[in-house]
């Protein structure tokens, strides 16, 4: 069977969107070229060269490492439309105009390569009408391809199809999406707006009705419509605010001019809200112009009240019974809303409501499948439920005659019923649209099974909806030990897996324990050892809370101990007589860095936030991460020309004294917490897989674990070079005393001690020295403060 390889993309477009999907490809590793018009003033590739500038210096970072943005191959189209025969995926990202884009489709069509498959990332626009301006030899390779605003992050992509588009096509994109570009595909009807923005938009204008209706203001809302309900914790005005009040606005105009009653019975609510209206005519757009729904003056948050016409302040919090029914089961939760005499619960309620309301009536006509828009919403909006999830966990057929009387009553936004098949057949037998045997197609009226292409069997624990069965990381496999914090198991009898499961992933005693007897298990009976757990963490380091006790109960000698023994598993770990793989995703912060350090290899997510972050607390790393930077210094020194260290421990001490955490796979590789032979994988639901695969060829290539051996320290002159520089910085006030006492700690550990420069040394030495170091601090009052502090607010205390 022949492969699609996508050697190059073309990016037609250095918009905010064009110019952050060229950021994504280059951070994945695929060669990208990105169009726009020719510049009327200076170079012709002006247009696209302020693109790429701008890149490095939005928020959050769209690339991993601002350096790349070199790799962009900058073009126009006046100049470079032959290019497009070199790339085997075109994706347009122009603006929304209809006109526009078929304009440009004209120009473009004789230069794509007979291969190639041409996408619109447009947002809403029909596909099916774009495709129109195309030669009839290029409509079968056409689809749209709808990334989510910020795409370096935000996982969903929507494919669409047109009646042309050849199924092949759209596997082919599926694959390469998924696994390259590390998203999560959904496949969406050409329908204004597909599923996310249309589902989504909807429900922000029913809350912004339902606000209205019962007189709450944005800053209550944002608090309800937060975490406490589940959702991205920005709220509901808050993240208009992110999104961009014209983008939004634009999304809802696209509704309005391509829907109507007959389509969207719930049309009349697409209006433009008066207050969104109000903001827009004021020019205050959200994030991007500092005011919005909100505004930042000084310290102090305002909120616009329409009323008044201007800002006032905000901070008002909901009443904190809602709050309370919110932690409830499903069920009894959605009762208390329903029957509260409040109006913030009766506000819950009735987006719950709509949401449901909405997402039942235009399941047929916008999805595939139900778990189709469960998939959008949790991808797309931060939802930790998409709305037929939670609609079933509470009970279909109660939620359903809920909705059905609200219907009748007048109280919802639509006098359009519940579909039939909420209340009879298939759905009303299972309880549900999710099933083990699939999800329900409204279209098909049936149940149909998640779609599985080849990629997919790299994903072992794939993300799934409520009662599809779907395999339990926390329980799959074989288990061969489960006491404790850590979970040993094993899924083929050839690898084994060690799983943390203490808060946080946090390494105590008792983690530290079954990592060591994992390691054990792994050398008599298994290839080797993958250290994965299956949710966001990687671990946070060392459990704080669970040292302090024992330095009340008995002293200074109890922690020493204990940072000794997770020295001794950090070196048995790095000297294991099998590969030991860190599959990394998310944080791996202190101990969690120095763990994923001392592995074989590391295999990591792309979003993975790697870093050594003890000064936080008022300590140094004492887990061998100090060691490791020494070591590595030496490493490196060794394989260049020069024979000084200091250059090349700089780095490392830098990240260490500053607690810098790596913004993401590529960042922590540039701070050298991952190597060059370390692998970044861009889907997360692919990292075990990896690990795995790593750990069996390592394996079968007869891996042997590094020989211990003495390497070179910089020494006290190196530390005196060091310790001048944090002279300058604390007198200049840029730190306090007790940080330039933390960092002269580090100084000296990194450089050897009191030992001449290129004194040789070994682990277990430099090792000795951390602990010292740390048994220092974790008396000193300082530090203690900042421990406390830590540890009741979750915030760092600069003192």
């Amino acid at each position: 069977m022949s492969r699609f390889q996508v050697k190059k993309v073309a990016v037609l477009g250095a918009g905010v969107m064009g110019a952050q999907i060229a950021a994504h490809l280059v951070n994945v590793r695929v060669p990208v070229v990105l169009f726009d018009l020719p510049a009327k003033d200076g170079p012709k590739n002006g247009i696209v060269s302020r693109a790429i500038d701008n890149l490095k210096k939005l928020k959050p970072a769209p690339l991993g490492d601002v350096a790349d943005a070199v790799l962009i191959e900058q073009a126009n189209y006046e100049d470079d439309l032959a290019k497009l025969g070199e790339c085997d995926l075109v994706i347009e990202a122009i603006a929304e105009r209809m006109d526009w884009k078929l304009d440009l489709y004209k120009k473009i069509a004789p230069h794509v390569a007979k291969h190639a498959i041409l996408a619109s990332n447009t947002s809403g626009l029909s596909i099916t009408k774009l495709s129109e301006a195309l030669p009839e030899a290029l409509k079968p390779r056409f689809c749209g391809i709808h990334f989510f605003n910020p795409p370096r992050y935000m996982f969903l992509v929507e494919l669409i199809n047109t009646p042309t588009t050849e199924p092949q096509v759209l596997d082919q994109l599926e694959a390469f999406v998924t696994s390259t570009l590390g998203k999560g595909v959904v496949r969406a009807h050409d329908t204004p707006n597909f599923i996310a923005n249309r589902v989504g938009i909807a429900g922000m204008l029913a809350t912004l009705k339902e606000v209205e209706k019962f007189g709450l203001t944005p800053d209550v809302v944002d608090d309800l419509t937060g975490k406490k309900l589940g959702r991205a914790s920005s709220g509901t005005f808050r993240t208009a605010d992110v999104v961009g009040l014209d983008t939004m606005a634009h999304v809802i105009k696209t509704l309005q001019d391509n829907l109507d009653e007959k389509t969207d019975p719930f049309y009349p609510n697409f209006a433009t809200p008066p207050v969104l209206a109000k903001l827009l005519e004021l020019g205050n757009l959200g994030q991007k112009t500092k005011a919005g729904f909100f505004k930042k003056a000084g310290r102090d948050i305002l909120r616009f009240d329409l009323a008044k016409g201007e800002y006032v302040p905000s901070g008002e919090k909901a009443d904190e019974v809602y709050g309370r029914m919110l932690k409830k089961p499903a069920g009894e939760r959605l009762k208390l809303l329903r029957e509260s005499e409040g109006a913030q619960g009766q506000f819950l309620w009735a987006i719950l409501r709509d949401s449901f309301h909405y997402a039942a009536v235009h399941l047929a006509t916008i999805a595939e499948s139900a778990r189709d828009i469960d998939f959008a919403m949790r991808w797309g909006f931060g939802m930790k439920q998409g709305p037929f999830e939670l609609w079933q966990e509470a009970g279909w057929k109660q939620v359903a005659t809920w909705i059905q009387e609200d219907i009748d009553s007048g109280k919802a936004l639509s006098s359009a019923p519940l579909p039939k098949w909420a209340f009879e057949g298939p759905v009303a037998e299972a309880g549900g649209v999710h099933t083990p045997q699939g999800s329900w197609s409204a279209s098909a009226n049936a149940f149909v099974p998640q779609r599985r292409l080849p990629v997919h069997e790299r994903q072992l624990f794939p993300e799934s909806v409520l009662d599809a069965n779907a395999p339990d990381a926390n329980k799959a496999g074989t288990t061969i030990q489960d006491e404790g914090d850590v979970r040993t198991w094993t899924l083929d009898g050839e690898v084994l897996i060690a799983s943390i499961h203490s808060k946080m992933h946090a390494i105590s005693p008792d983690v530290a324990e079954g990592l060591t007897a994992a390691v054990d298990l792994a050398e008599k009976e298994y290839k080797g050892l993958v250290i994965w757990s299956p949710d966001e963490m990687f671990s946070v380091g060392a459990d704080l809370q669970a040292m302090l006790p024992a330095f009340v109960v008995a002293g200074i000698g109890a922690v020493e101990a204990a940072e000794e023994e997770l020295q001794k598993v950090m070196l048995k770990i790095r000297y294991a007589n099998v590969p030991v793989v860190s599959a990394v995703r998310g944080m791996a912060l202190g101990g969690g860095c120095e763990l994923a350090v001392h592995s074989a290899k590391r295999v990591a997510a792309m979003e993975s936030y790697i870093g050594l972050v003890e000064v936080g607390v008022g300590l140094i790393p004492g887990a061998g991460g100090l060691t490791y930077i020494a070591r590595r210094a030496a490493e490196n020194a060794s394989a260049s020309t020069g024979t000084d260290i200091l250059p090349f421990l700089t780095e490392g001490f830098t990240a260490a004294a500053m607690a810098k955490v790596g913004t993401g796979a590529l960042d922590s590789k540039k701070l050298g917490y991952l190597l060059e032979s370390d692998v970044i994988v861009p889907n997360k639901d692919e990292l075990l897989y990896v690990a795995l695969q790593q750990v069996k060829s390592m394996a079968d290539a007869g891996w042997r674990p590094p020989l211990r051996r003495q390497f070179k320290v910089a020494g006290r002159s190196g530390a005196a070079t060091i310790k001048g520089q944090l002279v300058n910085m604390r007198d200049g006030g840029f730190i306090s005393q007790h940080d330039f006492h933390i960092a002269s700690l580090i100084a000296e550990v990194v450089t050897g001690g009191d030992v001449d420069a290129g004194s040789l040394v070994t682990e277990e030495y430099l090792m000795t020295l951390e602990r010292k170091a740390f048994c220092s601090l974790i008396v000193h009052p300082k530090t203690q403060e900042r421990i406390m502090g830590m540890l009741s607010t979750g915030k760092p205390v600069r003192n």
